[in-house]
């Protein structure tokens, strides 16, 4: 599966848009929609220049379909184009590797339709370990998004 158009702007929503570094909640040197690492690999750093917001959305959609490719890669059932889209967007924020290891693609590659996904979720709303409002809005739309028919 990839990334459709809800898939990318449900990202973008989360993410919002800085088109000079910033550092992120937990400190890491960030820019244009959440990214710490620009295309070519290299790292964000706080004296890189600013992008503009094209450059932003081109950087934003090959890195996205790298994490959807990644998602896509490790899912052993049949989803919806929304259950994808969630997914995609949760491993964007927490990393591939967290999201592999997640009990909640366990549960999805064993039932898909478990209504105990919507806690798993709920579960990835901390950042240096302390619970975040925002991080804790994401997922509860995420969940909602997983389940939409």
């Amino acid at each position: 599966m990839k990334l459709n158009e809800s898939g990318y702007k449900l990202i973008t929503c989360f993410e919002g848009l800085n088109l000079k570094p910033y550092l992120d909640s937990v400190k890491i040197p960030t820019i244009g929609y959440g990214n710490t690492y620009y295309s070519d690999g290299k790292r964000v750093t706080m004296l890189d220049k600013s992008i503009t917001q094209i450059q932003a959305f081109e950087m934003f959609k090959e890195i996205a379909d790298r994490f959807a490719k990644a998602v896509d890669k490790n899912l052993k059932v049949c989803v919806s184009q929304n259950s994808f889209n969630s997914m995609v967007s949760l491993a964007y924020n927490i990393g591939t590797g967290a999201f592999i290891s997640s009990t909640l693609l366990k549960k999805v590659n064993i039932n898909p339709n478990d209504p105990s996904i919507a806690h798993e979720f709920s579960r990835w709303n901390k950042a240096g370990g302390k619970v975040l409002n925002g991080l804790t809005v994401r997922r509860s739309k995420e969940s909602a998004n997983y389940f939409k028919k």
